[in-house]
């Protein structure tokens, strides 16, 4: 009994190890994910409005983070699946680069792009994406970028709640590829429109924005694959 008890608690520590570790690299690579301003988004999608562009983004991000699902569950259908906890990690880390790309450019279409740098506004899409909720702009303490000491631990903390929550949905090689993809589509557009009812709610208007700067890029931007049209730059 204590064998098993001290068993448990051992994988019990792995496990929260792991969605540690992979909170960290989800924060470290948030910076070096490519975001394209809206002046480049219009220019890719001519004609759109703010709502059809939105849906092309969404639509985009849900066929990638599907192909990630799908990838995943493929390889794991095979007789010994390689590595495996790395496969999980690359899935879980891929998929919140996607969706943090597309929170990022939803809050560029709808024309609240928060303020500050590019660490700051790297920080604002981690707790949005964490917290499934729009930046919230009208409140500066919520964009502090300052991730060192009890800031950091927090977003940290947030981001391993959301994690551990989401993660019967991030292993999809427990049900094959074909479930896998369609599980990781239906919950990046179930994230979308939690973002997308937030914004809508503080939008701007296009002719009613101020000359922005274009967006930085990063120095070492993550490379997120040859998607389609919807995600790639």
């Amino acid at each position: 009994m204590d064998l098993a008890r001290e068993g448990v608690r051992k994988g019990g520590s792995r496990a929260r190890a792991g969605v540690a570790y992979l909170a960290d690299r989800i924060i470290e690579n948030a910076p070096r994910i490519p975001v394209r301003d809206l002046p480049t988004l219009r220019r890719q999608f001519p004609g759109l409005g703010p709502e059809q562009l939105a849906d092309k983004l969404v639509t985009g991000a849900a066929n990638a983070t599907s192909t990630v699902g799908a990838g995943v569950g493929a390889a794991a259908m095979l007789p010994v699946p390689p590595a495996m906890p790395t496969e999980i990690a690359a899935e879980i880390t891929g998929v919140a680069a996607i969706e943090l790309k597309l929170i990022a450019e939803l809050h560029e279409v709808y024309g609240v792009r928060p303020p500050g740098n590019l660490k700051d506004r790297s920080t604002a899409y981690l707790h949005s994406w964490s917290g499934e909720r729009g930046v919230d702009v009208m409140k500066p303490a919520s964009l502090n970028s300052a991730l060192g000491g009890q800031m950091k631990r927090e977003l940290r903390q947030q981001i391993m709640k959301r994690m551990v929550r989401d993660l019967p949905n991030l292993m999809p090689f427990l049900v094959g590829a074909a479930v896998g993809a369609v599980m990781n589509r239906r919950d990046t557009k179930k994230l979308a429109a939690k973002i997308r009812a937030d914004l809508r709610k503080v939008q701007v208007p296009w002719d009613a924005l101020p000359d922005l700067p274009p967006l930085e890029r990063p120095e070492d931007p993550l490379p997120l694959g040859e998607g389609p049209k919807e995600i790639g730059d």
